[in-house]
């Protein structure tokens, strides 16, 4: 078993001047000057920084090893910094953070909310691996998603209510563009999915919408026009 090395130098050190010149550095930078740095980093990347990558941007001032005597911990000091840890974030904070979206945007927030918030928020992948979809994730912080024939039920509504303002039965595009203005509706690719992105998934869909209209005493014609 080898011997560890005692360095009589070190040995010989005064703890409570060594705790007061570690303090006095510390000084140097002020916890916000370093959580500002934190996050310009993650503004760069376009991601939260794990500790390599922040030592090697060129923008930054601190060293990792600051930020961490200064905070305890690398992982905290992001907390701090409103960015998340990219790997162990629980699930109550990736929860946390949905409602936190939900509560800036005024309503339920989708995958590319996620997407323009990179650094502050976590990746969607992220949601996808540890919910199984961004939708379980949603529904689990609260928010008021359908999932399964629920979500079909919606989209088909959707799709009769679009039907009745243009007129017509809604092509892709044309859902594409009432989903611009209306981010309550289901993206068009999320109905596409829903019908296992097979051929002539759109026109099964659309024969759904027309079903649910003929129901409710409205004509359709053989091109899909709304009478």
């Amino acid at each position: 078993m080898r011997r560890k090395t005692v360095y009589r130098a070190i040995e010989g050190i005064d703890r409570s001047q060594l705790e007061q010149f570690q303090a006095g550095m510390r000084k140097r930078y002020s916890d916000e000057h370093i959580l500002e740095e934190l996050r310009a980093c993650a503004h760069r990347l376009g991601r939260s920084p794990t500790m390599r990558e922040f030592e090697a941007d060129p923008g930054t001032t601190v060293h990792p090893q600051t930020v961490i005597e200064h905070f305890k911990s690398w992982n905290r000091a992001k907390r701090l910094a409103g960015l998340v840890p990219r790997r162990f974030a629980t699930q109550d904070e990736l929860l946390r953070l949905l409602r936190d979206l939900g509560d800036e945007l005024g309503r339920v927030p989708t995958a590319k909310d996620i997407e323009a918030r990179k650094g502050a928020m976590p990746s969607k992948s992220l949601y996808w691996h540890t919910f199984g979809s961004l939708n379980n994730a949603l529904k689990q912080a609260g928010f008021d998603v359908p999932v399964g024939e629920e979500r079909l039920e919606r989209a088909v509504e959707q799709g009769a209510a679009l039907s009745l303002r243009s007129g017509r039965l809604p092509k892709f595009a044309d859902w594409a563009q009432a989903r611009r203005t209306d981010p309550s509706m289901l993206t068009e690719w999320q109905v596409y999915r829903m019908f296992d992105a097979r051929r002539g998934a759109w026109s099964t869909f659309q024969y759904l919408i027309r079903k649910r209209l003929e129901q409710r005493g409205v004509s359709i014609s053989p091109e899909g026009r709304v009478s």
